[in-house]
């Protein structure tokens, strides 16, 4: 079960990659564009910037960055107070881990399940992008699946023997 996790948690994360470059792309030639528009307008023409580049970037955007979560948690990428856990004893460490994984295995299933709430608004109000005029709710599907898998994830992770401190 935790290689299968793992293997998807990386497969979202190298989703999330391509995403953020797509996103890094787009940014890429609108801003050229602009550029090139500013030196065009001095010969009175112009290059047109990318329509409907701020619908495309925020959509993307929401899904690629919550892709990386589950690998995060899968390499226990999660923030840690090193310093001080250090210097308990180890069943100390590892009552820290369970505490931790438990929480985070709540707040990612809170998580998903208010995405899941905000999802079925938007798709009953048929909500669309301001310039595209793309349906929203598709978005959301990425970061729903996200947060069920770092849920799954870390709720994996309590189970573990060995504290990752």
């Amino acid at each position: 079960m935790k290689n299968v996790l793992n293997t998807a948690a990386v497969w979202f994360a190298i989703v999330g990659g391509v995403l953020a470059l797509m996103i890094s792309i787009v940014t890429m030639v609108n801003v050229t564009a602009f550029g090139l528009d500013k030196l065009a307008r001095l010969f009175d023409a112009n290059v047109p910037a990318i329509i409907g580049y701020e619908d495309f970037v925020t959509m993307i955007v929401s899904s690629a960055a919550l892709m990386f979560f589950p690998y995060c948690q899968a390499r226990h990428g999660h923030v840690a107070v090193d310093v001080f856990i250090k210097m308990l004893p180890s069943w100390v460490a590892r009552g820290v881990n369970v505490i931790s994984g438990i929480g985070m295995t709540l707040l990612a299933l809170f998580l998903g399940y208010m995405m899941i709430n905000g999802l079925i608004e938007v798709r009953s109000d048929n909500t669309l992008s301001a310039i595209l005029g793309w349906q929203i709710w598709p978005f959301y599907v990425p970061g729903i699946l996200s947060m069920f898998l770092w849920a799954l994830i870390a709720g994996t992770q309590v189970f573990e023997r060995e504290a990752h401190v």
